[in-house]
């Protein structure tokens, strides 16, 4: 049922610490359902997406998107003949590095950690969450997941280079990543773009008539459901209407990848590895429409007047944490409190608050920051 040059199962290169096969479910699988049941993956429930709950509780957080991600990531990896166990464990482990508050949050990181001659980059920060952090196992640390997932959380949306990171230079970084870990950036940026017009517009910071006056795409599509349902409330016009957007990228993802595979004459998982090019893509027309409606909610949502705020509590409160923690490192929980005296405390109290919730991180912040602050104030 798989394409030539889709990764079987019983293809991977296996696990960092041997284990057993499974009576019943194949490795990909199992990697699935341990990311699944990690605590990283449950945190997402409380961690931005792009509006906080003090918009609405109906809105996506970094759990619902990576449903959704997940779901479109199997519509189309069936639709292709891909692997689909190895696809969904991709979708499911793809934001689990994200610290809280969104990418507001992952800015403040990387800007601290410049200070300190290194970075912050949510990809590596999930490759150390599964290998380190997440401690379920007797007999070994992290999930002890394949080799192509650990590989997919490192290649799925950026390039690295040995020279400068050796210690990725396990994951071949000169070599594609397979197709079902390219597919992920895609579907991943495909969720995101129709997700935050939803929930912009449930938001009130954009307005129906401005999304169609604004992505060409969108106004293209609302014109036929106009026509199909001139008697339609204007929200359920404007719903149909994001259904049918999505639709269409999907379908020209798949229509477009199936060209682009059988020009290349790949026959295998390493012919794709070898490729010149990605291999998952979108026609140029319809990549420019994505690329329209990508700059839309650059302009008119991400870097709105109305988010700024949020943004920069995020900053503060990110950044007022970590000198804290850098002051007093007493304070950091016993296990990252031992891992100080293998790695710089600037990193460890990195992947201490990336790990935090968008709650968990305001309540130690009131607790070690604003509490003593105030205290200081009425003894003044």
């Amino acid at each position: 049922m798989l394409a030539p040059y889709a990764l079987r199962a019983e293809d991977s290169r296996g696990r960092r610490y041997s284990e057993p096969a499974h009576p019943y479910r194949n490795d990909f699988q199992r990697d699935r359902d341990r990311v699944v049941h990690s605590r990283a993956f449950r945190r997402l429930e409380n961690k931005t997406q792009v509006f906080t709950r003090r918009y609405s509780d109906h809105f996506r957080n970094r759990l619902t998107h990576t449903i959704e991600v997940a779901q479109i990531s199997r519509t189309i990896a069936a639709a292709l003949e891909l692997n689909e166990d190895l696809v969904e464990a991709l979708a499911l482990v793809h934001d689990v590095g994200h610290p809280p508050f969104g990418h507001a949050g992952e800015r403040a990181l990387d800007a601290i950690m410049r200070r300190h001659g290194d970075r912050f980059d949510h990809n590596l920060h999930a490759l150390r969450i599964v290998e380190q952090f997440e401690q379920r196992y007797a007999d070994f640390p992290g999930l002890n997941l394949t080799f192509e997932v650990r590989e997919g959380i490192v290649k799925h949306s950026g390039s690295y280079d040995a020279r400068v990171m050796p210690e990725l230079a396990p994951y071949e970084l000169e070599l594609r990543a397979p197709l079902e870990a390219q597919l992920i950036d895609l579907t991943d940026e495909i969720a995101y773009s129709t997700a935050d017009v939803d929930d912009g517009v449930e938001a009130m910071i954009l307005t129906r008539a401005q999304v169609r006056e604004q992505v060409p795409v969108f106004a293209r599509l609302h014109a036929e459901v106009e026509r199909l349902y001139p008697e339609a409330a204007e929200k359920l016009q404007f719903n149909e209407t994001l259904k049918r957007v999505l639709d269409h990228l999907v379908s020209d993802l798949i229509a477009n990848t199936r060209t682009l595979i059988a020009a290349s004459g790949v026959q295998s998982v390493q012919d794709v590895r070898r490729h010149s090019r990605p291999l998952i893509g979108l026609s140029p027309h319809v990549e420019e429409e994505q690329r329209q409606l990508r700059a839309f909610l650059y302009q008119n949502l991400y870097f709105s007047a109305e988010l700024q705020p949020e943004k920069e509590m995020a900053e503060q409160v990110i950044s007022e944490l970590f000198e804290f923690f850098m002051r007093a490192p007493g304070e950091l929980p016993a296990s990252y409190q031992e891992k100080t005296q293998q790695e710089p405390r600037y990193r460890i109290v990195c992947d201490y608050i990336a790990g935090m919730t968008d709650n968990f991180v305001l309540e130690q912040h009131r607790r070690f920051c604003l509490a003593p602050r105030r205290a200081k104030v009425s003894r003044g």
